[in-house]
């Protein structure tokens, strides 16, 4: 029997290259999955699910009934066009020393280790608010590509305030999973917020965390100040988000700044 149309099947949200889709499941789902990932269901029938950068163009969405029908929704991802700069010098060679390394990998492991906990927090309802307003100073995704080589793209939407010590604020609900008391080599003071459902938000380069580890913090609540700690060129909030292993762009979760 071919797939059904999914009745009662709600989707709202970004569907773009690192947006997001909120939605609410049939009644009756037992089971509900995005291109083959389960999706977490709350007493609400609510789920979320994300679209990496480099997300394809269409995803499938089947939600299985207590009485053994599946329905389906195929999920359209629009494309973005990137901010991809041409540089006609090759890429500079060589990778990470060992000895910066065995610095590195406590760090990945500490962040990886964060970002698996994911804690009971419901902050992947809420529509998301700006944590800090300012000069948006690098977009998320933009790219710089090497005499045909690609580098690493941007991973986090960077807000320059012009002064180190500019208070910011939770975006949405959620509970503190990393709040680094030395800086990271790369992020310098990083702290990590866990709003639930696998989605979380990190913030680099501050210089001062106000909440500890194991905290329940509310949107809007102060959580730190603006720095320039670890890899960074001038003071500014990098703000990244994931959800699972896709990465973000937190400006599809605010809508602009007023």
């Amino acid at each position: 029997m071919p797939p059904q149309p999914a009745p009662g099947l709600t989707l709202a949200g970004e569907l773009t290259q690192g947006g997001y889709l909120r939605g609410t499941a049939p009644a009756g789902t037992l089971s509900l999955a995005l291109d083959g990932q389960p999706l977490a269901l709350d007493p609400q029938r609510r789920f979320f699910a994300a679209f990496d950068r480099d997300s394809g163009t269409s995803q499938t969405l089947v939600a299985t009934l207590a009485n053994g029908q599946q329905v389906t929704r195929e999920v359209p991802v629009s494309p973005r066009a990137w901010n991809i700069e041409h540089i006609n010098a090759a890429r500079s060679g060589g990778g990470p020393s060992e000895s910066f390394m065995e610095r590195r990998r406590p760090e990945l492991a500490r962040i990886n280790a964060a970002r698996s906990i994911n804690a009971q927090s419901e902050g992947w309802t809420q529509q998301f608010i700006w944590p800090v307003k300012g000069r948006i100073s690098g977009r998320f995704g933009s790219q710089r590509i090497y005499r045909g080589e690609p580098g690493s793209y941007h991973t986090g939407l960077d807000i320059a305030t012009g002064a180190s010590g500019t208070p910011f604020v939770a975006p949405a609900d959620g509970v503190v999973v990393l709040a680094a008391a030395t800086p990271f080599s790369l992020e310098g003071y990083l702290l990590m917020i866990d709003h639930g459902n696998g989605l979380n938000s990190a913030f680099l380069h501050c210089s001062k965390i106000a909440v500890k580890e194991g905290d329940v913090v509310r949107q809007g609540q102060y959580i730190g100040n603006i720095g320039a700690t670890g890899r960074a060129t001038g003071p500014h909030l990098h703000w990244s988000m994931k959800w699972r292993d896709a990465r973000l762009d937190p400006l599809l979760f605010t809508g602009p700044m007023n």
